[in-house]
């Protein structure tokens, strides 16, 4: 669920960052942002790699 979250928000600051940069106006705000969420959906994703698989659990 926090990967959709995250996924959700970092589509909608990536279009963001886009718009304003054709519009010329500041984007490094909205950039730093958008790298601080795709930064952390890299590392959720890495972090459910490790993690046991939830499936194998409910069968015991």
């Amino acid at each position: 669920m926090i990967l959709g979250f995250l996924g959700f928000w970092g589509l909608v600051l990536l279009a963001i960052t886009v718009w304003m940069e054709f519009t010329g106006q500041p984007a490094l705000g909205w950039a730093t942002g958008l790298l601080a969420v795709v930064l952390a959906f890299w590392g959720l994703l890495r972090l459910r790699r490790r993690l046991p698989d939830r499936r194998a659990r409910r069968h015991i």
